[in-house]
């Protein structure tokens, strides 16, 4: 059996790759990155059979390449960090100010769904959340419906997320009278493994989408984007690009949630600042 030594990957090397990442994904990979991403791309490597980093980016260059290992190779070079709960400020402002606003606004047309979109998505986490914050919300408010559109690049992630399996340990900032609501227990106890339960899944649809590309194909309409974590990974010019097409892809008087290290400012003025990471189409 034939031993599989890692390969090296040289500067000239990194400089390809990363800005062939850049033009897919829009993620930036300054040289400070290049042992990750030497380390990561190594499993694709390893996985063709392929014994150097130039072999395989003459592979990914190639039409078949793109076809065949470009959604392989995003999936390895894309960091996935997501918590149930994260940053729960932001799902108290949704709860008592934009579901409330959103919902007064529309008036005759309050039993049209409220859609949201929890763009990169990651393992699933904050779209289930979502699920079940609004489900907590809906309990009381006869009528009300919402439905969730999860997205992100990773195909690996998404099917993690569509399985809707985590460890138990992972639900601690879950509250106790949620768990028992909306968490099921694996029967072997030995896992420590819990499922969402089938009525929060229901909630949510996944999608495979790319912040690059020029449409987003979401026929509706959204009133509230989460997006969370993710723009800092990319340029000043990727951010002012996806930001105008969230912009568009919101109704008037739509939230855009951002994580809490960042900011539209200096990269759109058309959105209002109403809370902290948490902005209003005008």
């Amino acid at each position: 059996m034939a031993i599989f030594l890692p390969a090296k990957m040289k500067d000239k090397e990194f400089q390809l790759f990363s800005s062939f990442i850049y033009d897919h994904v829009g993620i930036q990979l300054p040289p400070t990155k290049k042992t990750m991403l030497e380390a990561r791309l190594q499993k694709r490597l390893k996985s063709l059979g392929i014994h150097s980093f130039e072999a395989y980016q003459q592979f990914i260059f190639s039409q078949e390449g793109q076809q065949a290992e470009l959604v392989h190779m995003i999936d390895v070079v894309t960091t996935n960090k997501t918590d149930f709960f994260r940053e729960p400020g932001h799902f108290d402002y949704l709860t008592q100010n934009a579901l409330p606003e959103i919902i007064r606004c529309r008036g005759s047309r309050y039993s049209d769904p409220v859609r949201i979109w929890s763009a990169g998505c990651s393992s699933g986490e904050e779209p289930y959340t979502l699920a079940m914050v609004l489900s907590e919300s809906s309990a009381g408010n006869h009528g009300f419906r919402f439905s969730i559109l999860a997205s992100d690049i990773s195909t690996r992630i998404l099917e993690t997320a569509r399985t809707a399996i985590y460890p138990e340990e992972h639900t601690e900032g879950i509250a106790l009278d949620i768990k028992k609501k909306y968490l099921l227990r694996s029967r072997e106890r030995s896992r420590a493994l819990v499922r969402i339960c089938p009525e929060i899944r229901s909630k949510v649809v996944f999608r495979r989408i790319n912040f690059m590309d020029s449409q987003f194909g979401i026929s509706e309409k959204m009133d509230i984007i989460f997006c969370r974590n993710v723009v800092i990974y990319f340029d000043k010019l990727t951010q002012q690009d996806l930001m105008r097409k969230f912009y568009e892809q919101l109704r008037p008087g739509g939230y855009l949630f951002l994580g809490h290290s960042e900011t539209l400012n200096g990269i759109n003025d058309d959105f209002t600042s109403v809370s902290s990471t948490v902005y209003q189409k005008r």
